[in-house]
């Protein structure tokens, strides 16, 4: 059981679980320590049951039907009437709605709400996932009606009190599998001021598509899109935030047509400083629809074939590189936070199986527009603060006193040269990571380094974004796909009319927003109570913007759970082809229970249990982030080369179990020599120790005087011989 206050999780019995689902919030109270020193609960009381259906596969067993859900978080499996199966057959996958709950000595019962299908049926692993994490996959009636009336393309009065950029070559860059294009980008050489103290540089356009024009507050269509907060993106699907007519249609800023669009336009000196920028609505007609691959073509070959299709624009893209250099240098002197990470892709065929996993490859171009996104967010940060008007910032804080604290005892430990103050700065980070890069740990050091740094949120609280060094930041850059984008540019819009925006009026938050908030409360609290501030009176208008923060936050959280469901299945039924092969790896992660290994070839993680590290005590060390052997001394940590043996796949728990094999049994036997140990491929022995000459001739000398008799044992010895003798004599007059 989680608690609410932060402190340590709290350790239920199954005799306790049984008359509580998972989700379900309860008071209970501490009645002992188990075995292992967990806090051991009894459930006092059910505060509140969330009515989320469970999904499972419909069973049938000596005539009882039953299903057996999903989550096997539930524990138990759902009861089913035969009057409440439906068309439902044994075998698929069913929705399942509860009608008595469970109960100490009586399972709970449910009714069949609807059927899936087969578990095998392409796209399966998203139809369970959306439901699973209540994820809004259906826009109602009234905001489909209101999208099928809006215009098929911009209208005269549309571009009223607009600034016409159509003859400006702004382009939109993006990937190839793209089909929304929400920003595009232009940039020429420019000059600030006039004689001896004009500042050379550029003149950067970043245009992005303005859905407030057509998404009014409160309409069908803003209210389905707030209750998503962000699209949800699937392999092979998405789920938008938007319907179609808009996404793809109206608001994505597709080639040669005329589109509304909201621009930040800025002087950036040679510096990378951004020294004037201002918003203004315009319409825009994008000259063309480039791709990260082909734009990192031209700008590395200005003579190639992709720079000869695009001759046009080649030099407005060797403007876009060389601001792109100037706010790189800026971004290395604020000391941002920069880790070179590796995403992955998974590649499905038309049925929906992988057919392989690839790392996504982040060039010069991906780059580029990312420097030219972020830019835009910071002006649109600052624009919103000097104007003293409510609104959302994304913040990203520093790492928390404890996880600061492990991490400077992790450096300590690892005899990293550098550690973190009691504050840290987002230059002490990057420091550190520079400085170990070309360490063969470099890998675990950065993974810790990035694993101590708190979630990013959405709140109208500006503190500023720890990873990229910036004392204000937002989302200003994809209202397409991101609800606080649009509030965001509806508040510039305000601003700039010189009104204020007012947030309508909320729907209940739900059960992610409710544990995000709990989190965040305890957050503050602690920080209060470390600075000695008092709390401070929040305005109902402070009050609003902060539920919808929470509640976009909540939402982002949602879908990135969803989506991460939904690979880890594919990966399960991808490596169910592998089952028994071998593959080479490296250690992601260290803990108590074991460790976690990623193929190399795969990109797929997989846990190699304690238990299959060998017939040894394996010890957790918290400040190394390893698990080390007591008798052998072998270690397992974040970087640490293995190769291991798929043993065992379980798609409904999304687990993949791995063995060691060969090369982990030569590292095992290599650490035993070091410790003065013997393997016989059997067990373990003590092998000789190594003596100094003075010992050993002492030992030699005592193992001589030994084997030499004295007269006493040479006269007992012939006793013993005579005596022998005469009883041999006697036996055999006998016979």
């Amino acid at each position: 059981m989680v608690r609410d206050d932060g402190e340590p999780d709290i350790y239920l019995p199954p005799n306790e679980m049984r008359a509580v689902l998972h989700k379900d919030r309860v008071k209970a109270r501490i009645v002992r320590s188990d075995r292992k020193g967990r806090p051991e609960g009894r459930v006092l009381e059910i505060i509140e049951r969330p009515a989320h259906p469970i999904i499972g596969r419909l069973l049938q067993e000596s005539g009882v039907w039953l299903v057996a859900p999903e989550d096997k978080r539930y524990g138990q499996d759902i009861l089913i009437p035969k009057s409440a199966t439906g068309q439902a057959k044994p075998g698929q996958v069913v929705v399942v709605e509860l009608v008595e709950p469970p109960a100490l000595f009586g399972q709970p019962v449910g009714r069949i709400k609807e059927v899936l299908g087969e578990v095998d049926d392409p796209g399966m692993e998203i139809e369970i996932a959306v439901r699973k994490y209540s994820v809004p996959h259906e826009f109602t009636d009234a905001c489909i009606a209101q999208a099928r009336g809006l215009p098929d393309k911009v209208r005269p009065q549309d571009k009223r009190n607009r600034v016409d950029l159509t003859d400006v070559p702004l382009v939109t860059i993006d990937g190839e599998d793209a089909r929304d294009f929400d920003d595009a980008v232009y940039c020429e050489p420019s000059t600030q001021g006039r004689g001896k103290s004009a500042v050379r540089g550029w003149r950067l356009l970043v245009a992005i598509a303005d859905v407030s024009h057509y998404v009014e507050t409160g309409s069908p269509i803003d209210v389905d899109a707030y209750e998503r907060a962000t699209s949800v993106y699937f392999p092979r699907r998405v789920i938008p935030m938007l319907p179609e007519k808009l996404s793809n249609g109206l608001c994505s800023l597709n080639p040669e047509v005329e589109r509304l669009c909201m621009v930040c336009d800025m002087f950036i000196s040679h510096e990378g400083e951004i020294t004037a920028y201002q918003f203004y609505p315009a319409v825009m007609w994008s000259h063309a629809r480039l791709t990260y691959t082909e734009v990192a073509a031209i700008l590395s070959n200005t003579n190639g074939p992709e720079a000869q299709r695009r001759k046009a624009l080649v030099g407005d893209l060797l403007n876009l590189d060389d601001v792109y250099r100037a706010l790189l240098a800026a971004r290395a002197k604020r000391g941002a936070v920069d880790f070179e990470t590796t995403e992955t892709q998974i590649v499905c065929d038309e049925s929906g199986r992988i057919e392989k996993i690839v790392p996504r490859v982040r060039n010069e171009a991906h780059r580029l527009i990312e420097e030219a996104m972020l830019a835009a967010n910071v002006c649109s940060a600052d624009f919103i603060g000097q104007s003293k008007h409510a609104g959302l910032f994304r913040v990203h804080e520093g790492p928390t006193p404890e996880k600061n604290e492990l991490l400077r005892n992790y450096l300590k430990a690892t005899g990293v040269g550098l550690t973190i103050s009691e504050n840290p700065s987002p230059a002490e980070f990057q420091a550190i990571a520079v400085a170990t890069k070309e360490r063969p740990d470099a890998q675990q050091i950065h993974t810790m380094l990035l694993r101590s740094m708190q979630q990013a949120i959405y709140t109208p609280h500006n503190s500023g974004h720890f990873g990229l060094a910036f004392e204000s930041y937002t989302h200003f850059t994809s209202p397409i796909r991101r609800y606080p984008d649009l509030l965001v540019h509806r508040v510039i819009k305000a601003i700039l009319g010189k009104t204020r925006y007012h947030l309508p009026a909320l729907p209940t938050p739900g059960e992610a927003h409710a544990k995000l908030s709990r989190r965040i409360e305890k957050s503050e609290a602690a920080k209060m109570k470390l600075s000695g501030e008092k709390p401070k009176k929040v305005s109902a208008e402070l009050m609003a913007w902060q539920a919808a923060g929470l509640h976009c936050s909540a939402n982002e959280r949602r879908a990135d759970e969803a989506s991460r469901d939904v690979e880890a299945w594919l990966k399960c039924k991808y490596m169910r082809e592998h089952l028994g092969e071998e593959f080479s790896g490296v250690v992601t992660a260290a803990t108590s229970f074991g460790i976690f290994v990623t193929l190399d070839a795969m990109y797929v993680e997989g846990l190699v249990h304690i238990t299959e590290l060998g017939g040894e005590y394996f010890r957790f060390d918290e400040a190394r982030q390893e698990l080390r052997g007591e008798r052998t001394g072998i270690r397992y940590a974040i970087g640490t080369r293995v190769r291991v043996q798929v043993s065992r796949v379980d798609l409904d728990g999304r687990r993949i179990d791995f063995r060691l094999v060969r090369e982990g049994e030569e590292f095992m036997a290599r650490a035993m020599k070091d410790k003065g140990l013997v393997h016989d491929g059997r067990g373990m022995e003590r092998a000789p120790a190594k003596t100094s000459a003075k010992r050993a001739a002492k030992k030699a000398s005592a193992a001589q005087s030994r084997a030499l008799p004295s007269p006493i044992q040479a006269l007992k010895a012939a006793v013993k011989k005579t005596v022998a003798k005469s009883k041999g004599r006697k036996t055999r007059r006998k016979s």
